[in-house]
């Protein structure tokens, strides 16, 4: 019976619990009716957000009125204006004037559900989200029109949580206050095209030379393909990107239906006539490095206008620009850095025409530097005991399978480290980079400023890692500081349209990179490759130190180097790397140093080097020579017992405080033998042998008081060189 009671009870508690199933119907129902409240409520919070934006939004004509964009203009380190940089606005275009193929292409390419959206894209949102997670990565821009227009107008580019958010509410108050029409009339109209150029009719001006009304498809495409990336896609900056983007955006706008496949096909977009802007020139390279960081610089001042004051020399960035265009190849680019010694700008040119092409090879091109490289195997080869005058062998070597060849096929054999590196023997590099560890060598390159990747593999001592022109500058700068580190910089102050300074540059504190010896043994070896090695184009009649480089096939030509406290760096190649016929570092790149060097340092009183190596005392060979002491004065023995031993008189021959490695042991009599050091002279013949030590000795000795001085003991001077 107890157990048929414990049966029941059991049956009716399974009777009475729920199955899972009804459990996680439970927990769905009620995750739904909070997840369906939350929305709500989210819905409620956008609403209300949305009515007071819209509420608050300035009218249509307001709105027209207001302009984007800061007038910025920048000075020389003279106070001469260098370029004033700002908006530019063409005349005002109502939709009815906008042509209908603007706004298609434009439609095609930056929003193409823009009649259909709310201003705010969940469709395409949606759809960057599953990519993003499909192929983890980043969610893609997925900014609509009118959202791009309320960034433009409103607020400002920072990619933050905070102000996507209030483009989205600001985007959807835009919706409910306007028409579609109105919204593309004033984004087409305050949209950035690049140059200057805000809004179709400027940027038409610009590029085309005519009204935004008269715009062709192929010019509509051109135009709408620049909002993207203006500075890339610029037609006057790079040709062959503008086409190519523009293309996508016919593409884009035949796919949707704006304009048939025959009419698209019809197009040539490289047949579009472009206006030449001659108003540019070579300092705009130096203006598009230096002014994006003033985002880094300087707090956000809206469109306060302002005056950027730059390290930059207007003469000796004319005399840069004309050294580079007399002497690069004409197949070739060329590119120049001249840095002060605290790392001000002097001068840079990326390129020899900025009108056919705004790439900074200056600042963005990645180059092997070939054999100017070798600054940093020969800077840890001295930091690691070698000096100038070390004896190396300029032979075949062959190290980890690699066997590098000189240039020339010959082999000097015996040398010293300053005729390999003058002469730039690429078997010695290689030794001195294997010996010293090719790790070291890149430790040293990063110690000095480069950036880029670097290999260790044997072949990296010839210059096969890619550098920058203002890196590789910056580290023979370094050495020119006396081996203390250099940060190049191009803005010293920035003032606003009232005076008020708003960044003022600090100088940086300066680190010693290698010791003082080191840096001057450098100098010196840089200093024999311009007087008598492969850098003897560069001379200019005064000291100048630097370092020649070419790599394989003549595809890139370097020469870097220093005099009266400039320092300069040179390269010149092809943007498709191809090989340049003759071209070496010796050649065309020295002549352009020299050229423009001569210009540069001559109002600078000209400055000699240190090269005066002091090395350190634990390189020193060991200093025994003061135990041999001055032969004009008196000095004393000891015994094997430690005894004092007085000398005789200075017609007494003298032995040697120490045995000399090689001689054998002296045979009493023999001529040409040195007598036992150890040991005390003999006595003459006839003459008893003297006491060991008298009292009088041993009082001198001891400091005793006495009625003699006692004799001083000379440091002699340690061989010359060591």
């Amino acid at each position: 019976m107890l157990q048929q009671r414990r049966g029941s009870r059991t049956a009716n508690r399974r009777k009475s619990a729920p199955p899972p199933t009804s459990r996680w119907r439970v927990w769905l129902r009620r995750a739904l009716v909070w997840g369906a409240a939350l929305f709500a409520l989210l819905l409620v919070a956008l609403g209300t957000a949305v009515f007071f934006a819209a509420r608050s939004m300035p009218d249509y004509s307001t709105l027209m009125n207001s302009q984007a964009g800061q007038t910025i203009v920048v000075r020389a380190r003279d106070g001469t204006e260098i370029v004033a940089m700002g908006p530019s606005y063409g005349e005002w275009l109502s939709s009815d004037e906008i042509p209908q193929v603007m706004k298609d292409a434009m439609v095609a390419v930056e929003d193409r559900r823009f009649y259909s959206h709310i201003g705010i894209d969940p469709i395409g949102l949606t759809r960057a989200l599953l990519v993003a997670l499909r192929d983890d990565s980043s969610v893609r821009a997925t900014s609509t029109i009118t959202q791009q227009l309320a960034r433009n107008v409103f607020l400002n580019s920072n990619r933050t949580v905070d102000r996507k958010l209030r483009e989205a509410v600001l985007a959807l108050a835009l919706e409910a206050k306007f028409s579609k029409e109105q919204i593309l009339e004033l984004y087409l109209n305050k949209v950035y095209f690049g140059g200057g150029a805000y809004g179709v009719d400027s940027a038409s001006r610009k590029f085309f030379s005519h009204s935004a009304r008269e715009l062709s498809t192929a010019e509509a495409a051109i135009i709408a393909g620049l909002v993207k990336a203006p500075s890339h896609y610029s037609p006057t900056a790079d040709v062959e990107a503008a086409v190519g983007r523009a293309n996508v955006v016919l593409e884009q706008m035949r796919k949707y239906g704006a304009i048939g496949a025959a009419e698209a096909d019809a197009v040539d977009i490289s047949a579009v006539k472009l206006r030449q802007d001659e108003s540019q020139n070579s300092a705009r390279y130096f203006t598009d490095y230096v002014l994006p960081q003033l985002d880094i610089l300087l707090p956000d001042t809206g469109n306060q206008p302002i005056e950027v004051w730059t390290t930059l020399d207007v003469g000796m960035q004319r005399a840069a620009a004309a050294a580079l265009k007399g002497n690069t190849p004409g197949s070739a680019q060329g590119a120049l850095v001249s840095l002060d010694r605290d790392g001000a700008i002097l001068a840079l040119v990326g390129g020899t025409d900025y009108v056919k092409s705004n790439y900074n090879r200056a600042t963005e091109a990645l180059r092997q530097p070939g054999s100017a490289w070798k600054l940093f195997v020969y800077l840890s080869a001295l930091e690691s005991g070698y000096t100038p005058d070390d004896r190396v062998v300029d032979e075949p070597v062959t190290i980890k399978g690699w066997s590098p060849r000189n240039s020339n096929g010959s082999y000097a054999g015996e040398i010293d480290v300053r005729t390999a590196f003058a002469y730039s023997k690429n078997t010695v590099a290689a030794q001195l980079g294997n010996e010293v560890g090719f790790s070291n060598v890149a430790s040293m390159a990063r110690r000095f400023g480069i950036t880029t990747p670097i290999a260790t593999n044997p072949s990296m001592v010839l210059g096969t890692s890619e550098v920058r022109v203002i890196d590789l500058t910056r580290a023979f700068a370094a050495v020119s500081a006396g081996g203390r580190s250099i940060e190049p910089y191009g803005i010293t102050k920035v003032v606003s349209a009232n005076g008020d300074t708003l960044y003022d540059h600090e100088a940086i504190r300066s680190n010693q990179l290698v010791p003082d010896y080191v840096a001057a043994g450098i100098t010196d070896l840089l200093q024999t490759a311009v007087n008598t090695g492969t850098g003897r184009a560069a001379q200019i009649g005064r000291p100048v130190a630097g370092k020649t480089g070419t790599t394989s096939s003549n595809k890139d030509g370097w020469f870097v180097g220093f005099s009266s406290g400039i320092t300069t760096g040179v390269w010149m190649g092809r943007d498709d790397a191809k090989a340049v016929p003759g071209l070496q570092g010796g050649t065309a790149p020295a002549r352009a140093f020299a050229a423009y060097m001569r210009y540069a340092v001559k109002d600078r009183p000209e400055e000699k080097f240190q090269t005066e190596v002091q090395l350190p005392d634990w390189q020193l060979e060991p200093d025994e020579e003061w135990m041999l002491g001055n032969p004009e004065d008196q000095y004393y023995y000891v015994d094997e017992q430690g005894n004092l031993i007085e000398p005789q008189g200075a017609e007494e021959p003298r032995g040697l405080p120490f045995p000399i490695e090689g001689d054998e042991e002296p045979r009493p009599g023999e001529p040409g033998r040195r007598p036992d050091p150890r040991m005390a002279p003999p006595p003459p013949p006839g003459r008893a042998p003297p006491a060991a030590a008298s009292d009088d000795f041993l009082d001198r000795a001891t400091g005793r008081p006495s009625g003699g001085a006692l004799p001083r003991v000379q440091r002699g001077n340690a061989p010359e060189g060591q």
